[in-house]
């Protein structure tokens, strides 16, 4: 008799499986909404319950449930109406970064048939960032034999926002000595330099006090502001000068601490002590590059020095200085991009949802 009776029990776990499988309906087709970021509490997004053809006096006891994985608290819906509204703060560079695309992903469940559905609402930007600049103030050292049209680089703003609201313009308080240009390579690479335009004196005015202003495309429009200080020096004429203002590699994700990223090249006209180069990172140069790169003073080689991560950093931008040894020092300056290739280092993730229905004995 025992073993009949396991054998039933069997039988009926199969059905049990079967019937489960029949009653579970999935959702045939994505509702698709959108919302602006940091909208209020209450703010309307949806009529859920309408647009997924639930009767509302059906949600209470079909038990009617939103699912997110990660993003739980951040939407709700009223049971009494059947409408998806903001329910916490929402903060799209907190979710999504600097990402083009940025929406929270829902589950609807609810019993009796169990049914799922899935709901995609698309959080979009507001100007809500300004350009903000690294540090408050930027120093320059300039000699004042340097040729009018010489050129310096300025470290340009970040803005958090993505698309227009992150597209940025930049001008330069008047001045008698200095202009600003702006090339443009692309949205995300802008080189922002200070044009020297007529020769410097430093016994009629030793200093020059300047000010950026960086202002983004939204509207309304958000503006940063940064500091020039420049200093004016006397005595050696010439600077050393790279062969090129700006140097592109890529390397493999994967290389070996140690390996060469390039070897750089700068000339000085001037002779002795004043035409001996040292080679360093600029000062405005960011932790995280020091951390995974470092340069041989003597050579202008820069290798890698930490484990490079395509999926966190594709892209370093390095400033280098190219400092003679005369007194004052002169330096010329190079921009360094390192494109980071992908290599096939990461494993698939797969995200199970488990929905399990009561089964009475």
């Amino acid at each position: 008799m025992v073993y009949h009776w396991r054998g039933d029990l069997r039988s009926w776990r199969l059905l049990l499986s079967l019937l489960l499988l029949t009653a579970w309906k999935v959702g045939s087709g994505q509702l698709h909404y959108s919302v602006y970021e940091e909208a209020k509490h209450g703010t309307f997004v949806g009529r859920i319950a309408q647009d997924l053809g639930l009767e509302l006096a059906e949600l209470v006891p079909r038990l009617f449930r939103v699912a997110s994985k990660a993003h739980g608290d951040l939407l709700e819906v009223n049971l009494q109406n059947g409408i998806l509204f903001v329910n916490s703060r929402i903060d799209r560079e907190e979710l999504c970064g600097r990402s083009a695309e940025c929406s929270i992903h829902l589950e609807v469940i609810v019993d009796r048939p169990l049914q799922v559905f899935h709901v995609d609402v698309e959080v979009r930007d507001i100007n809500d960032n300004p350009p903000v600049f690294p540090v408050k103030e930027q120093k320059l050292f300039i000699s004042e034999s340097r040729m009018p049209e010489s050129r310096f680089p300025l470290e340009g703003a970040s803005d958090a926002d993505i698309g227009a609201n992150s597209v940025l313009t930049y001008r330069l308080s008047s001045h008698d000595y200095f202009v600003l240009d702006v090339n443009t390579k692309n949205d995300a690479n802008k080189l922002v330099e200070l044009v020297l335009r007529k020769s410097l004196d430093r016994e009629e005015a030793p200093a020059h006090n300047l000010f950026l202003t960086a202002t983004d495309g939204g509207k309304p429009e958000l503006t940063g502001t940064v500091q020039l200080l420049v200093t004016v020096l006397d005595v050696n004429d010439n600077a050393p000068t790279f062969e090129q203002s700006e140097y592109e590699v890529r390397i493999f994700e994967n290389s070996d601490n140690g390996t060469t990223v390039i070897r750089l090249n700068a000339s000085d006209r001037d002779e002795g002590e004043n035409g001996a180069i040292s080679y360093s990172f600029n000062s405005l140069v960011p932790t995280m590059v020091v951390d995974q790169f470092s340069i041989a003073p003597n050579t202008g080689e820069i290798v890698i020095r930490g484990n490079l991560d395509f999926e966190q950093v594709n892209l370093y931008k390095i400033r280098i200085d190219a400092t003679d040894k005369g007194h004052p020092p002169m330096a010329g300056h190079c921009t360094v991009l390192v494109r980071v290739l992908d290599k096939n280092d990461n494993i698939p993730e797969i995200a199970l949802t488990s929905l399990s229905l009561p089964v009475r004995e």
